[in-house]
């Protein structure tokens, strides 16, 4: 993983934005992927041509929970990198891309969990979720993902409100 305060080229990554979701009590949204078993992770995916990382932050927000009723609390520091592994690279997105070049932004959810709905959306990438402490995300992801999520981890904790502790709260399907 690298962490920059540039953009890295972006010919090899495949430009995103990400969203951390934390909860009034501070603890954070993750979803379990459908289509890879018992994979957590936040929000996330690509930035359109010509939309701005922090509107597409949103935008993935609400297109894979079903809600954007939130507030913008921070932007990551820096883009963080990684890269997929290299038989996974060489299917996704048409073996264009070594990985992801990520942009993260921290938002404060202001609704109540009815309003999140992984089901009823477009394109459903989620079969369930769950709110846990921010401590525990980095055991959630998938392993190559790990180092990004350690990051914003340290980044984003005082958000949180809350000391990271081991421990998820009710699981919301």
């Amino acid at each position: 993983m690298n962490l920059r305060a540039d953009r890295p080229d972006s010919l090899h990554y495949r430009l995103c934005a990400g969203a951390m979701l934390l909860s009034r009590t501070g603890q954070v949204w993750v979803g379990r992927r459908i289509d890879t078993p018992n994979a957590w992770q936040m929000p996330q995916g690509g930035i359109d041509a010509g939309e701005e990382p922090a509107a597409a932050a949103l935008r993935e927000l609400h297109e894979e929970t079903g809600s954007d009723n939130v507030a913008l609390l921070a932007e990551a520091k820096s883009w963080l990198t990684y890269d997929l592994p290299p038989a996974l690279a060489a299917k996704a997105w048409g073996g264009k891309y070594r990985g992801q070049m990520q942009k993260w932004f921290a938002f404060r959810f202001l609704g109540n969990d009815g309003e999140i709905d992984i089901h009823g959306v477009e394109k459903p990438e989620f079969e369930a979720w769950r709110w846990v402490d921010i401590a525990d995300l980095p055991g959630l992801i998938v392993d190559f993902k790990r180092p990004v999520y350690e990051a914003l981890v340290v980044e984003f904790s005082q958000l949180s409100g809350v000391a990271a502790t081991s421990g998820s709260a009710e699981t919301n399907c």
